[in-house]
């Protein structure tokens, strides 16, 4: 590169024009650090504070893991739980078996059991000094036992009722303003005894869990009647205001103090059975009630809980503890009410910052801001100190957070504040990525430009990723011998797959020049290296099979060396096809029923191979100088085995990636070709050398049929029909075979069809701006590869001139 007549590379340091170059790109990186911050940080915040269900889930999934980690705790152990478990639940049997035996078992021995029977409990229990029952079951419908077994159970409730709590329970009531919760109460006989009411339903969280105390379940139905109903209405209706949360009702009942502050989530002591449950049966087995139950003393001073364990009953719920990872064992609906008692009665509730949304977007935001702050502080250069960071602050997040929700009883988000540091991390390393990228890029770019200054050379040498702009491969390959015979004179081109040089022969006398096609084995893995042997051996063996025809190029070895393999083909003397073709001079119609004439053989001998070309258009034939005979090369034998190392599950027929758009028809490109995708090609190339028009210039109708004959005049009828046959869109009305192409064309009279050449008419396609580019459009190339890639044997638009020499020699 000069200037004013002087080499400006000569003035360049190791630094500073380098410097000069990539320190925009430095500062972009950082300017896209600070604004991807900033949106985390205000996203997050913004999440945080609508509190959407996403969110919540997310927070209360976390809730979920810190009750898990900090692990079951002792629960009171004047809380007991009377379990209708599957031990009572089967005692029944013995009665059923003995009765004479098992008198006091007549109570449990069928389900549901007569009310007298927890009649019979209320009133043993509170004569052995209980502080109060709370029946975790609705009896909301007469009993199937009779009038006689309700009254039974009334007239205890009227006695020692004040003691003795009954559930209620919620259900949905369609209105025209949307659904209404309604309580399912216990019978009226029931409510007008001195009991209280308890509802034992929980509000269900957005991760399907229980976390707040039922009274919260109380509060939202309020709020949602007024909502439907509107104020005035809802208090002129408020159906029963004496119901109570299960949990509040039992403490009152035992007329015992709870808190009634604005906290609202319970506090869970560990899984299923961390409260003493006492089988529902030995408080009527006589032997079991005097030496398991100390005659009644065990329940003194005690709350007591009457509900379901057994697993035929179903009452199980989500919750901490609960059908988890850590804790299996799904827990029952009356341990969960067992653990509200407790918070309430040991003021354990705990406070969430959720209650108030902004102030936890505000708490999320401080945090967030400044973890991005403090991580912009370290080196964008130690990407893995920046990780490191992050880590830390997760880490000590979740560790406040779990501090301050053990000890202090404050549930803060914890969620979101690690998803967000996760967040910074995962965009810093992709904006890392990107950054260095984009800086080699840049560098890349500015070596290139001063590539003749000693200084870049140097550097150059230094950096594996720049050796390429020496060109040291040609010139290290130049004049190597390859399996001490072929002397490489000239590269052909260079691609993913391999390599193609022009070689002379040492060993034939006049060293004749010769093609050799480099296969290249990028896998150090020992079986592709195997399977590479094997597809390489068949493919040869078919070439060789293929090159005794006379206008395929010939095998003359094939070869394995420094883990690469190579094919030696016979040299064509003569021009591409695709040289020949001129817009301007399109070919005679009988020229163009040679063409297909001399080739159809060629294609018969292949297919009778069992092999489809797959490639088959102008600049994959030669015209031959000697005689002027058609010549078929490129078989891509080197990309059919690349692409089965890259894919070994693929069939063998599989060729997805290999043709060319335009000669290729439909189901090629689906990876699915027959010998009838060879005559398309064929026929396609027949009609651009005609038209003088590239298939991406040619004009197809509703049907997919490519519309051509308007541009040849005085179109001879047969050969037009022939070629739209070979043309069809549906392979199936094709023909199957070269032989019956033949034998059509065999039946014109050649000598008859004219020798003119045709003068361009007709309405042509709009001109392609750039005729590269238009070459480039009949490439396959996958949509995410870079447009600078080069397609091995392909002719693209970056392609460089000696690509053309490459086929031609091929």
């Amino acid at each position: 590169m000069k200037q004013d007549g002087a080499d400006i590379t000569a003035t360049l340091t190791s630094q500073d024009r380098l410097r000069s170059r990539l320190t925009p790109t430095v500062n972009l990186a950082k300017r896209w650090r600070a604004y991807l911050n900033a949106f985390l940080v205000g996203t997050a915040a913004l999440i945080t504070g609508s509190n959407i269900g996403v969110v919540r889930s997310l927070e209360y999934q976390g809730q979920s893991l810190m009750w898990e980690v900090r692990g079951a705790l002792s629960a009171p152990d004047d809380i007991v739980i009377l379990a209708i478990d599957e031990e009572s639940l089967s005692q029944g049997q013995h009665y059923l078996d003995q009765p004479d035996a098992y008198p006091e078992l007549a109570a449990i021995s069928s389900w549901p059991w007569p009310r007298q029977t927890y009649a019979a409990a209320v009133d043993k229990l509170l004569d052995a000094g209980a502080k109060s029952i709370a029946l975790d079951i609705v009896f909301a419908q007469p009993s199937s036992y009779g009038p006689e077994d309700d009254a039974a159970f009334a007239q205890v409730l009227a006695q020692k009722g004040a003691q003795v709590v009954l559930a209620a329970q919620y259900g949905d009531v369609d209105l025209r303003q949307g659904s209404l919760l309604q309580p399912t109460l216990p019978l009226p006989d029931f409510r007008d005894t001195p009991v209280k009411i308890g509802a034992i339903n929980f509000p269900i969280e957005p991760n399907g869990k229980i976390h707040r105390l039922s009274r919260e379940f109380l509060e939202d139905r309020r709020t949602l009647e007024a909502n439907l109903l509107g104020d005035d209405l809802f208090l002129e209706d408020d159906s029963d205001p004496s119901i109570l949360s299960f949990s509040e009702a039992a403490l009152e009942a035992a007329q015992t103090e709870y808190t009634q502050n604005a906290k609202d989530h319970i506090f869970f002591h560990g899984p299923s059975k961390t409260f003493e449950h006492v089988p529902f049966w030995y408080i009527l087995d006589d032997d079991l009630w005097k030496t398991q139950l100390d005659s009644g003393r065990f329940f003194k001073d005690k709350i007591i809980l009457v509900g379901a364990t057994a697993s035929l009953l179903q009452d199980f719920h989500a919750a901490p503890f609960s059908k988890s990872l850590l804790y299996s064992e799904p827990i029952a609906g009356v341990e969960i009410l067992a653990n509200t008692v407790a918070s309430l009665r040991d003021d354990l509730v705990l406070y969430s910052v959720a209650q108030n949304s902004w102030v936890s977007a505000l708490l999320v935001a401080g945090w967030l801001g400044g973890m991005a702050i403090a991580s912009s502080r370290v080196s964008a250069r130690k990407p893995i100190r920046r990780l490191m960071w992050a880590a830390i602050g997760a880490v000590a997040w979740g560790g406040a957070s779990f501090i301050i929700f053990v000890v202090g009883g404050i549930i803060i988000p914890i969620a979101v504040p690690i998803l967000g540091i996760l967040g910074f991390a995962t965009a810093d390393f992709a904006i890392g990525l990107f950054s260095e990228q984009l800086q080699k890029k840049n560098l890349r770019n500015t070596l290139a430009r001063y590539v003749t200054s000693p200084i870049v050379q140097e550097i150059i040498s230094q950096q594996d990723d720049f050796k390429d702009l020496l060109a040291v491969h040609e010139s290290e390959m130049i004049g190597t011998v390859l399996s001490d015979r072929y002397r490489i004179s000239k590269i052909l081109g260079a691609g993913g797959f391999g390599d193609t040089y022009l070689a002379e022969d040492t060993q034939r006398p006049g060293n004749p020049i010769c093609v050799v096609k480099q296969l290249k084995i990028v896998s150090d893995n020992p079986r592709a290296h195997m399977l590479a042997q094997r597809l390489f051996a068949s493919e040869a063996a078919t070439l060789e099979r293929l090159g005794e025809h006379d206008q395929i190029p010939r095998l003359l070895a094939y070869f394995e060396a420094n883990y690469s393999f190579y094919l030696v083909q016979e040299m064509i003397d003569g021009t591409l096809l695709k040289e020949r073709l001129d817009p301007q001079s399109p070919m005679s119609q009988r020229e163009a029923a040679e063409f297909l004439m001399d080739l159809l053989p060629v294609i018969q001998t292949v297919h009778a191979q069992g092999v489809i070309h797959r490639d088959i258009k102008p600049s994959n034939i030669i015209v031959r100088h000697h005689d002027g005979r058609y010549v078929l090369i490129d078989f891509g034998a080197v990309k059919q085995i690349s692409n089965r190392l890259t894919d070994t599950n693929a069939r063998i027929t599989s060729t997805v990636g290999i043709g060319t758009q335009g000669y290729m028809p439909s189901e090629q490109s689906a990876g699915l070709p027959n010998f009838s995708s060879d005559l398309y090609a064929l026929g396609v190339t027949a009609i651009e050398a005609m038209t003088g028009s590239p298939p991406h210039a040619l004009h197809r109708d509703a049907n997919g049929e490519i519309v051509w004959t308007h541009k040849v005049p005085d179109l001879d009828p047969g050969l037009a029909k022939v070629i739209e046959k070979m043309v069809r869109y549906d392979f199936n009305q094709r023909y199957p075979n070269a032989n019956l192409v033949m034998q059509e064309l065999r039946q014109l009279k050649l000598d008859i069809l004219s020798t003119e050449v045709p003068e361009k008419f007709g309405v042509e396609p709009e001109p392609v701006a750039d005729a590269e580019d238009a070459k480039l459009s009949t490439v396959i190339l996958p949509t995410d590869w870079d447009r600078d890639y080069k397609m091995p044997d392909a002719t693209t638009s970056i392609d460089d001139k000696e690509a053309s020499d490459n086929e031609e020699a091929s």
